[in-house]
Order: structure tokens, then sequence, then C-alpha cells
């Protein structure tokens, strides 16, 4: 049963063996939350699968299926694997609690409750799921402008996957955290969007460019940067000096501002690295696919003029990581159809 509040309000899934325990996580939540309750394990599984409430109240002590095992049921299905559980429990030893964290709760509860340790609790576990839902529609919609520009190119997706996460491997070779070269990962499918600017008689076009058509492809840089727009921080500022700067050259030979050595931000001169690499090893409708050994020495001839040249050091050290990708996400071959 659900209690009737308004749709938009967060569902809480409550489930204790003890109809007085359900009773008060009602009187202590009702007002603020919609509420659906089970009296043990296998029901608990089977609502949280069909009704997929944002936040799960969960007893340890109950017949048949403990709460401990009903976790790691609900941890184990993808379906539900995501719902925060909270264990609330008269259980208080330290052992206890290590167990419950262990079984993929992500806070512990101890009877009898304190309605005010319960609310703000429960406020700040769904303010957590708020944060991470907001950033899982952030990242979608940065790769569905990814995708568009690729529909205006004539690069692949896989080239965008590739150099993504040839980025993020040099990304974490120069010493950028974990999140910082995710972020990395997520934000270097954005640095050709402006592409979707570029009318395509130019972008497409299968000879050499004239010095007109010339400056219209380069302004592609300043058309992502105004897509993406300017941020604060984060990921989206990342995508912001992606765009930005992936063309400009160590020597400030690049555009769109002629930036010279580290006055292009680290995460332009990754990129730089990573789409330049991808495009060299890779078919194109103008181009074979260059020798490995050859894409190397192009990389090493650019070093201090292009490139900066201690990163193309490091990346050429990760090169089994590299070649690793390379193989995963390899362009596929169609062959002939038989006369």
């Amino acid at each position: 049963m659900i209690t009737t509040h308004q749709p938009n309000q967060p569902l809480i899934l409550a489930v204790d063996d003890e109809a007085s325990n359900l009773q008060l996580l009602r009187h202590i939540l009702q007002d603020q939350y919609r509420l659906l309750f089970a009296k043990d394990g296998p029901r608990a599984l089977e609502l949280a699968r069909q009704e997929k409430p944002q936040l799960i109240l969960l007893d340890v002590m109950m017949p048949g299926m403990t709460g401990y095992e009903a976790c790691v049921k609900l941890k184990a299905d993808p379906a539900t694997a995501a719902i925060p559980v909270i264990f609330v429990t008269a259980l208080s030893d330290p052992d206890d609690e290590v167990v419950g964290f262990e079984a993929g709760a992500v806070d512990y509860i101890t009877k009898p409750v304190s309605p005010p340790i319960v609310r703000a609790r429960v406020r700040t576990h769904l303010s957590l799921v708020h944060t991470d839902e907001l950033k899982q529609t952030r990242l979608e919609i940065v790769q569905r402008l990814g995708l568009a520009a690729e529909y205006k190119d004539n690069e692949t997706g896989l080239h965008v996957i590739r150099m993504s996460h040839y980025s993020r491997i040099l990304g974490r070779a120069a010493g950028m955290s974990e999140a910082e070269a995710d972020d990395l990962l997520h934000a270097a499918p954005m640095h050709d969007v402006g592409k979707i600017g570029i009318p395509d008689s130019i972008l497409r076009k299968p000879g050499a460019l004239d010095p007109d058509e010339w400056k219209v492809m380069q302004s592609h840089a300043t058309i992502g940067g105004d897509i993406i727009g300017r941020h604060a921080q984060g990921m989206l500022a990342m995508a912001h000096a992606v765009a930005m700067t992936h063309h400009e050259k160590w020597d400030g030979s690049g555009y769109p501002n002629g930036l010279a050595g580290e006055q292009i931000p680290l995460v332009g001169r990754i990129v730089a690295i990573a789409d330049v690499f991808d495009a060299l090893t890779s078919a194109r409708p103008y181009k074979p696919e260059w020798p490995l050994e050859k894409a190397v020495e192009y990389l090493e001839q650019q070093r201090g003029k292009h490139f900066d040249a201690q990163l193309v050091d490091l990346f050429l050290a990760q090169m089994p990581a590299l070649l690793e990708v390379k193989q995963r996400w390899a362009e596929q071959t169609v062959a002939p159809a038989p006369a």
C-alpha cells in the first residue's frame, strides 16, 4: 500500500516485521513523503522492483529472510541496485554496522529511533540521489550533443570513444585524479561539437579548403565553446576548455587564440594528442590508416611544436593500454558483396 500524497514527492519503502515500527515510521515521514510498506524480505524485493522507490528503510532481524540478505539481493539485481538502503535496527554493535555496510547499505539507524535523526538521514540520502540523477541527466545531454556533432562530420562514433579513452589514460598518467580523469572521459567527446555550426559545403568538401573556407572551419572551436557555455567548475567547465583549446599548439601556431605552452589548459593539450593519434591510426575516406610506427614518429617529431613534449612522452609510455583501447573499439570492416 502507498500513502496518497503529491506524485512528485519521493517514494520510500519501509520494511519491518513489526507493525508498530511501520506505524512509527509512517508518523515520522508521512507529511513529506509517499510511503510504501512491507513486512518481510521477499515482499520488499517484489515492491522494490515494481515501484522503484527512491529510498528503502530496512529492518535487519526479520523471520525468514533477514534484512542483510534482502539488501544483498537488492544490490545484486540491476533493477534495484541503485536504490539506497538504510538499515533501521535494534542491533547497535559496531560489528553489526560493518555487516550492514558490507551488504550494501548507505547508512545505519539504531532503534529506538529518534524522529529528527530519521528525517535528517532520509533527507540527506534523498538529496544525494537527486544529485546523482542530475549528474546522470547532464552527462546524457553532453553525450547527445557529442552525437549530434558526429552526424555533421565524417568521423565515426568509434573515433570519439577511442580518443576519449586515450584522453583518460593520458590524464591519469599526467597526475589527474580518478574523478578528474572520468570527467575528461566524458568531456572529450564534446571537442568538435562546434562543427554543428559549420556548413556542410565546407565540412564535407572532398578537396582542400581555400583560405576563406578554412577560416570558417576554424570557427568551430569558438562555436563549440559557445554551445557548451562557461561554467565555474566540473565536467562542463572541462568540456568548454577542451572545445576551445584542443586545436591550440604548444608553439603558439594553433587556433582560435594562438595560445602557447602552458597557456593552453592541460585538458586541451591532452585531447590534442589523443585526437590526432586516433585520426592518424584510423582509416578515413580521404586517407588510409597509418602504421603505428609512423604515427609514433609523427608525435615524436611534433614534441615541443604541436604538442606538449612531456605529454607526448607520457602518452607513448602508455602504449599497451592505448592499443588495448584501439583493439576493443576497432572499426568494423565490411567485406565486399560477392559478385
